[in-house]
């Protein structure tokens, strides 16, 4: 389960603060999934970075699985948003020296307690096509190829909250529809938190909920 509430945000500047998160409460429960759409600038990538652990609301709470990240020490935290939170983002973010099955590894190989995911990541890798593609590099791939490899490495763990920020930005229609339907079909057969942030409004519609951010609030499409 994810709880938001009364979450906000405020950055420093040199003419005061300033607000980009005003008060945002939310409530997901495992296998919702969410399309959050707004302008540039509106704060959706801020919203998907505090909800991915990576920095801290200015004030609220985030609890995922009933425990709130911000009050867990360094370690603790890094190690929790590892095996919690999958990320996939509009760059693939692969690491180019890496074949395509050690990409999809690198959450498993720093997680503590260790573990052979191999197996897993081979069938992940089948799922999303890329059963042959096992130690090719990035570069050897499509785009779509990549962002395939991205989604499989995000779930490696098995994630209670899949975070996607502009999953299609970089593809092609075609390539973009493909990710998509991967992207929801993993969705439902994994039963995770899906949170989608996209300027694309017919990725968004295939989506079950759709919400806006609108002056740092968020509200129904």
């Amino acid at each position: 389960m994810l709880q938001v509430s009364g979450l906000t945000k405020l950055y420093e500047t040199p003419r005061g603060p300033l607000p980009v998160l005003d008060g945002i409460s939310l409530s997901l429960a495992p296998g919702d999934a969410v399309s959050i759409m707004g302008p540039s600038g509106s704060g959706k990538s801020t919203l998907l970075s505090i909800l991915g652990t990576l920095e801290p609301p200015t004030s609220g709470t985030v609890t995922l699985d009933g425990r709130d990240p911000f009050r867990m020490a360094e370690r603790e935290l890094a190690a929790f948003r590892n095996r919690h939170v999958g990320f996939v983002f509009q760059d693939h973010c692969l690491l180019p020296q890496c074949s395509v099955l050690e990409n999809v590894l690198i959450p498993a190989m720093v997680a503590p307690g260790g573990g052979d995911h191999r197996g897993r990541a081979r069938s992940l890798l089948e799922q999303v096509g890329l059963g042959e593609r096992l130690e090719h590099r990035p570069p050897e791939l499509s785009g779509g190829e990549r962002q395939r490899a991205a989604l499989a490495r995000a779930l490696i763990l098995g994630p209670t909250l899949l975070l996607c920020d502009e999953p299609t930005g970089n593809l092609d229609r075609r390539s973009a529809d493909a990710v998509a339907e991967l992207l929801l079909d993993l969705h439902r057969e994994q039963k995770t938190i899906l949170v989608v942030v996209t300027h694309n409004r017919e990725l968004a519609a295939r989506l079950p909920r759709h919400l806006q951010l609108v002056d740092g609030r968020l509200e129904p499409l």
